[in-house]
């Protein structure tokens, strides 16, 4: 549930998931509520991690002292810079500690957000109730800036997983593609020309020669998910925004795995590696899918 920090009470660990959040409105209660909330895990024995971007990591470990060397610190302006990697972060940490009670500060909407990221942040925040719901104990609290909390925040956050509300932001299409957007139409035929056509853009637009190979497999990936799960065509669009290159695949499947991408499929399964793989090799993967579309955008940033 989203808790004034001023209100806000820290109790043992759950034997589920307890996820919940708290608004600051400045340095002093940023620390107060994270400081407080660590302590009590690291004196109850359990596993802790703190995801936070480098200012707040810098004032968490002050504030800690020698207690900071039993906590785990990550950057999670680097390894959350796209949320979809977030849940696979605390995954891992559940997995490294079987048993044990878990605890884990999170601030995937920091400020500096660009709109599209902040979507996925507050996206992710709701996913989190349904990659978590059956695994305990674990207490997740998640700090949000006053300039960033929303509505929309608080409903992640509102101390019962609603299935269906997340269900509904997941089948909601994204945002329209701008009019100046480059467009492509493909098949099975066209796939290899792909690779071709986004390359040659992508340098003009600035994207980093570094960067190309990487978005290009991405790219592949789901290009080819739309050929063997989308009715064997897709359209790609191209265009910049917000400092970033943008390509959109779209076709008329529909994904069904509201987790995709962020949980590795087993080898054996059909589909769903594709969209994992592109949530490593891009700064931001949005994905919506309902009765006949499928969206997904790709965003890597030209800096």
């Amino acid at each position: 549930m989203l808790i004034d920090s001023a209100t806000r009470s820290l109790h043992g660990a759950p034997d589920g998931f307890l996820h919940d959040a708290f608004v600051y409105r400045d340095d002093d209660e940023f620390v107060q509520q994270t400081s407080a909330f660590v302590r009590d895990g690291v004196a109850g024995g359990e596993a802790v991690l703190a995801a936070l971007p480098p200012a707040g990591i810098t004032k968490l470990r002050s504030a800690l002292g020698s207690a900071a060397d039993q906590v785990t610190f990550l950057d999670i302006t680097t390894a959350g810079r796209n949320p979809a990697r977030i849940i696979p972060l605390w995954r891992n940490l559940l997995d490294q500690h079987p048993g044990r009670p878990v605890r884990g500060i999170g601030e995937p909407a920091y400020p500096g957000r660009t709109a599209a990221e902040f979507a996925e942040a507050t996206l992710h925040e709701a996913l989190l109730n349904l990659a978590f719901e059956n695994d305990g104990p674990f207490q997740l609290l998640c700090p949000y800036d006053a300039s960033m909390a929303t509505p929309a925040v608080a409903e992640t956050h509102a101390g019962c997983f609603d299935r269906s509300a997340t269900e509904r932001a997941f089948r909601t299409p994204l945002p329209g593609v701008p009019e100046y957007a480059e467009r492509l139409d493909f098949g099975l035929a066209e796939l290899a020309d792909v690779r071709r056509w986004f390359t040659g853009r992508a340098r003009l637009r600035g994207l980093p020669g570094s960067r190309i190979d990487d978005v290009a497999l991405a790219l592949h990936e789901i290009c080819t998910n739309s050929i063997r799960f989308g009715g064997g065509r897709g359209t790609l669009w191209m265009w910049s925004e917000d400092g970033a290159l943008v390509l959109e695949v779209a076709d008329r499947g529909r994904i069904d795995d509201l987790l995709v991408g962020r949980v590795l499929p087993p080898v054996d399964s059909l589909g769903g590696r594709g969209v994992w793989l592109a949530n490593q090799l891009c700064d931001l993967v949005q994905i919506r899918s309902g009765a006949g579309f499928t969206q997904v955008r790709l965003h890597t940033r030209l800096d």
